[in-house]
């Protein structure tokens, strides 16, 4: 089962001192904040590997001084030592149960929803693509392909194996479906044969018992491109392969341009070690082993410098439909380096531009890592951290912004960069409007904790704001910023709609913030409401309302306590004073709905004023292991939103039928028993899951008139 954890999940561990002062240790020196941010190119090859040996080394040496007998003692006070937690910085034919029904004979529905994007004209990747008449879903490591007009013909037409472990895919208005999956590299800089089913040893998780992260999507290292030609859903036909190193982040379309974000690590030479090998007498002797780990140091330093350039960096390979092969090596002419510190890999932009049939996709990358990945029509940003070793008295967060230009196909172009305080919770927190970047952030402050003489590093305070930026003489400039918002509470979601932005933040009530943004250089905030609870995704409803999705608590139960997902209406006409005009407890406590952290899984239909949304629980009863699937339960809940009387319930349509057979480790994180998405066309609704596809009328959600199981591979 998905583990559940909302939001930005995880914790980074930094292992931290308790001194206040003392020589700073080699290699990790906490670095000033670059205010004139700037990439640059490199004047050659050589330049680059230079560049690339020289921070890897620093991550090397960084990583093993630490593991020094003594190290952090180097700080001042002793050698007690710590661990701060924090939140990580900012994935055959089969028959069908076939009713027949009357279809209507329409050849297609009046209106149907795609997936959900931020943008409109900015396609977003998504394992789900939809035309009004064909769904296609990705599950496993196979591509669903679907006749889905008229509703009560729905049918699994085609099925198609797809190489390495599939991600998204984008579907254009001339029957390209491109789809995007990882794959591990058989050898250094080399491609899995194109066509060999898991390539390169990688299977997907549902296919093999496998536990650790050695396996399965974990050990992939490169994306493979496949477009396919989906004219005929009875017979897609793959028509390209591209493979480009490094894991896929992010993918847009706008008409025929395909833009990616790959994020890399460093490919380490083979010999370099992070640890010394532990025996009992070198680790109870701390000369032996300060000794042992320099001369690890010194051995792991030669055999970076020995790495080629072809080993940092191995080249891609692209396949026509012909079956003929091209090699794409590195341009080293395609590289940038930033002024500024940020954690170490690699990030590129690759657009590929589908009517222009090259074997080549323009790529222009960084030595960076990609962070938070916004698009419009015209532009993408790259958003990440200012990276700090250590924590200090004095820091702050603080965002680097790299923008692109998007209008030449097949090609991102480097406009400028800037420096912001604070982070963004994610994607929605950036939008451009009429040339200006808008950016919600929430600013991190540490200061002194003078009666804690323990708490060297102090504590923490925040505060959120909303930043404009435009490009001046080749930099990304502040134009203004509003006032600092909710002293001691993070941002949980942002949205901005043409001169207007909306920011919730949370503590323990969930204060609606609004601002007028009509002059760039003086963005205010005018208006403010408090409710219980917080929204984590905001969906704009014509001009003056806000559809949200959130957590509800009690007012003073703050983040932990008995929860449930709240749907609900805000009527923002007037921005200083919002107003929450109905609400929707979805389910009973601790239900959870993927909709809470992923936009695409939230699905408004605006024609038929229908909301709907993913939602799993189960009740708990069971006493053991195999009495769980008897208590599962996962739906597709779907609400009706009137301006006018508010928000109430449908129906939902059931799903968890399909999944009492089975159990772990066929169902993984990346290969989930739950709803995910959902389709609606006209009357009809689809819910979507990784166990198949079932579709019912409005009207009588709970009597499905189609279903199409997915065939689960066992181990």
């Amino acid at each position: 089962m998905r583990l559940r954890l909302f939001g930005t999940v995880g914790l980074t561990l930094l292992a931290v001192g308790c001194g206040d002062g003392g020589k700073t240790p080699d290699g990790l020196g906490n670095e000033p904040v670059q205010q004139s941010l700037k990439l640059e190119t490199f004047n050659d090859c050589a330049g680059l590997e230079r560049y690339i040996e020289d921070t890897a080394s620093k991550q090397m040496r960084a990583s093993l001084e630490q593991q020094k007998p003594g190290y952090w003692e180097r700080f001042g006070r002793g050698g007690r030592g710590g661990i701060v937690f924090g939140p990580m910085p900012a994935e055959d034919a089969a028959g069908g149960d076939v009713t027949s029904g009357s279809g209507g004979g329409s050849q297609a529905p009046n209106d149907s929803t795609g997936t959900n994007n931020q943008v409109e004209g900015v396609h977003e990747s998504d394992f789900v693509q939809n035309d009004g008449t064909r769904i296609f879903v990705l599950s496993g490591n196979r591509l669903y392909a679907h006749r889905s007009w008229p509703a009560e013909q729905l049918t699994l037409a085609a099925t198609m194996e797809v190489e390495g472990w599939p991600r998204e895919m984008l579907l254009d208005e001339h029957n390209r479906l491109v789809i995007i999956s990882q794959v591990a590299l058989s050898l250094p800089g080399t491609p899995a044969k194109p066509g060999s089913g898991a390539g390169g040893g990688m299977l997907p998780v549902a296919d093999i018992a496998c536990y650790g992260f050695g396996c399965g999507y974990y050990n992939a290292d490169s994306t493979k491109v496949t477009t396919v030609d989906v004219s005929d859903v009875a017979h897609p036909t793959v028509v390209d392969q591209l493979y480009l190193p490094g894991l896929f982040n992010q993918a847009r379309r706008v008409d025929s341009n395909v833009r990616l974000v790959l994020a890399d690590a460093f490919r380490w030479p083979e010999g370099v070690k992070f640890w010394v090998d532990y025996s009992e007498d070198l680790y109870k002797d701390e000369g032996k082993l300060t000794k042992a780990i320099d001369a690890l140091i010194e051995s792991n330093e030669k055999s970076i410098r020995a790495n080629t350039l072809d080993k940092w960096l191995p080249e891609g390979r692209h396949m026509d439909a012909a079956g003929v092969t091209t090699s794409l090596p590195t341009s080293c002419g395609d590289f940038y380096r930033s002024n500024a510190p940020s954690a170490l890999g690699f990030v590129t932009v690759a657009s590929v531009d589908l009517d222009a049939r090259t074997a080549a996709p323009g790529r222009t990358s960084l030595v960076a890592e990609p962070g938070t990945v916004y698009a419009s029509k015209e532009s993408l940003y790259l958003a990440h951290s200012h990276y700090w070793w250590w924590p200090q008295p004095g820091q702050k967060d603080f965002t680097y912004l790299h923008k692109f230009d998007l209008r030449q196909p097949g090609r991102a172009v480097y406009v400028g960069s800037g420096t912001v305080e604070g982070t963004p919770i994610n994607q929605f927190a950036l939008d451009e409007y009429e040339g200006v970047l808008r950016l919600a952030t929430t600013v991190t402050t540490r200061i002194p904790e003078p009666d804690h003489e323990d708490w060297w590093w102090g504590r923490t305070t925040t505060a959120s704001r909303v930043t404009t930026l435009g490009v001046k003489n080749g930099y990304l400039a502040e134009l203004g910023r509003s006032e600092d918002l909710a002293e001691g509470e993070r941002i949980f979601s942002a949205r901005f709609a043409g001169p207007r932005g909306y920011v919730v933040t949370f503590l323990q009530v969930d204060p609606l913030f609004t601002f007028d943004l009509s002059d760039p250089a003086h963005p205010r905030k005018v208006g403010e409401l408090k409710v219980p609870g917080f929204s984590t995704y905001m969906h704009p409803v014509g001009d003056h309302h806000l559809l949200t999705l959130g957590i509800h608590t009690e007012p003073n139960g703050g983040c932990c306590g008995t929860s449930q997902l709240k749907l609900s209406l805000f009527d923002v006409g007037d921005l200083a004073n919002p107003k929450e005009v109905s609400t929707q407890l979805v389910g009973e406590a601790y239900g959870w709905s993927e909709a809470l952290y992923e936009h695409k899984a939230f699905n408004y239909f605006a024609a038929k004023g229908l909301v709907a949304i993913p939602f799993t629980d189960y009740t708990r009863s069971y006493s053991s292991y195999e009495d769980y699937w008897s208590s599962f339960r996962t739906e597709l809940r779907v609400f009706r939103v009137d301006l006018a009387a508010g928000i109430s319930p449908v129906g939902a349509v059931p799903m968890s039928d399909l999944f009492k057979t089975s159990g772990y480790p066929q169902w993984s994180y990346y290969y989930t028993s739950d709803v995910r998405r959902s389709v609606m066309a006209d009357d009809y609704v689809y819910a979507i899951s990784d166990a198949g596809l079932r579709v019912s009328k409005v009207t009588s959600l709970q009597t499905p008139l189609v279903t199409v199981p997915f065939p689960v591979s066992l181990p």
